[in-house]
């Protein structure tokens, strides 16, 4: 099985992004799948500047950027690969800039004038399916604890999921990024050891990846569970009037 992780933080591969991807590579390779990761900070990646020349008939289905970037062999890699993980940071409510400029590039992989009908019932055009219709995970982090944080992109790759016939297997969301060190501050990960719980969810995640093709339930939950030391901390966070209380005490064990 091939592995896949487009890694979209500009951290490239000192950030948390990649420090999660790592954890969950932990455990798909435990199960003999081959893996890469593809950081997107490192690669030229030229913005879609809607030119629709890929759209005309002596540049059919190819960018004008096709050779001067690396688009391309990225694409290529989304072909040979059997699922997809994609990992964003939380930038401004939405993904990075750099997964965004880079799945626009994908514009230039289908016909936009052959109007077909998605699996989910959605009027869209012809796709690559080589390319965007694998099976892919999402995984987002971001440093707050608010539900809302990460909704933006929750909602884009579900959308993303059904105009392009692409199962989404698996969604990973880690909040608290900075709370814990972003994994690289063990005194700090001390105060909060449900994190030691949600790493190892994220191995079990690349196990499961391969042996089902998909991440259950069960793992899930424990992958997105809250990490803050406080009872029923899920709920109580909701309640207007408590939150300052609970950033002071955030504030206290940063």
């Amino acid at each position: 099985m091939k592995i896949l992780a487009i890694n979209s933080s500009y951290r490239g591969d000192k950030g948390h992004t990649r420090f999660l991807i790592d954890k969950l590579f932990k455990g798909t390779t435990e199960r003999g799948a081959e893996c890469e990761v593809v950081t997107l900070s490192k690669k030229k990646i030229n913005i879609c500047i809607a030119c629709n020349v890929c759209q005309t008939e002596n540049h059919f289905l190819k960018c004008v950027f096709e050779e001067k970037d690396d688009v391309r062999s990225i694409f290529n890699k989304m072909a040979s690969a059997d699922l997809i993980i994609f990992a964003s940071p939380v930038y401004i409510f939405g993904i990075s800039g750099l997964m965004k400029i880079f799945l626009d590039r994908i514009h230039s992989t289908g016909n936009v004038k052959d109007l077909r009908v998605s699996k989910s019932g959605l009027i869209f055009h012809h796709i690559n399916h080589s390319i965007c219709s694998k099976p892919f995970v999402t995984l987002v982090c971001f440093d707050n604890l608010e539900d809302e944080t990460p909704k933006n992109i929750l909602s884009y790759f579900k959308t993303y999921s059904k105009f392009m016939d692409a199962p989404q297997v698996g969604t990973l969301i880690r909040n608290a990024g900075a709370l814990t060190g972003h994994g690289k501050d063990p005194e700090r990960e001390k105060k909060f050891t449900k994190i030691y719980d949600v790493y190892n969810a994220y191995e079990q995640a690349g196990r499961e990846l391969v042996e089902y093709g998909k991440i259950t339930n069960k793992t899930q939950k424990r992958a997105n569970q809250e990490i803050i030391p406080v009872p029923l901390f899920k709920y109580i966070k909701k309640i207007k009037p408590l939150k300052g209380k609970l950033l002071d005490n955030a504030q206290k064990m940063k």
